[in-house]
């Protein structure tokens, strides 16, 4: 009886998980068009980062890093923005470092604040290197150049509104769906809370 227990509630996280993941990739799809009219604001404030962070902390990496992946395909074929090469297929493996991280890390650290800064900071890190990084390939295999100032001005200059964004919106926001109930990202074992 137990057994049948243990699995249904296993099922029934797993389909909420699954529910929210699509939640996340909904808003990734629809938030760049509230900025979408003015480019320079939307790339500036990365607004399709927010869904996947968010992804990552309260769902873990799996469904992060899928949200992540998908999102820029899924909107560069449905949208035609950002143009699928080199925007979306960078950002597919840069979104889906920043989901698989921030799932990851948040599970492994104690659940206090820190821990959220901490994993936000070191995943949004990770995520513009391997943005860089797939950016350079992309520039060798269609013969462009990418140097390295369109790395700073791409991973950092260009970036700091959103950056700053994120910092100060994704904590506030994983702290209260976390105080809601709503975290279905399990702390790793042994952990035992707050």
């Amino acid at each position: 009886m137990t057994n049948a227990k243990n699995q249904r509630t296993n099922t029934n996280l797993q389909l909420r998980k699954m529910v929210y993941a699509a939640i996340f990739l909904a808003l990734a799809l629809v938030l760049p068009l509230l900025t979408g009219q003015i480019p320079e604001i939307g790339s500036a404030l990365s607004p399709m980062h927010i869904p996947v962070l968010l992804c990552g902390f309260l769902c873990g990496w799996p469904w992060g890093m899928a949200v992540g992946f998908i999102a820029p395909l899924l909107r560069s074929v449905t949208f035609g923005m950002p143009p699928m090469i080199p925007g979306a297929v960078a950002m597919a493996f840069e979104l889906a470092v920043y989901g698989a991280l921030a799932g990851l890390l948040y599970s492994l650290l104690p659940r206090k604040n820190w821990a959220i800064y901490v994993t936000l900071i070191v995943a949004m890190i990770a995520g513009r290197i391997v943005w860089g990084l797939v950016r350079l390939v992309i520039a060798g295999l269609t013969g462009n150049a990418f140097t390295m100032a369109a790395f700073l001005a791409g991973a950092v200059t260009n970036a700091v509104p959103g950056i700053i964004l994120h910092i100060v919106l994704i904590p506030i926001l994983v702290m209260a769906l976390e105080r809601a109930g709503l975290s279905l990202n399990q702390p790793a074992a042994g952990e035992n809370g707050k």
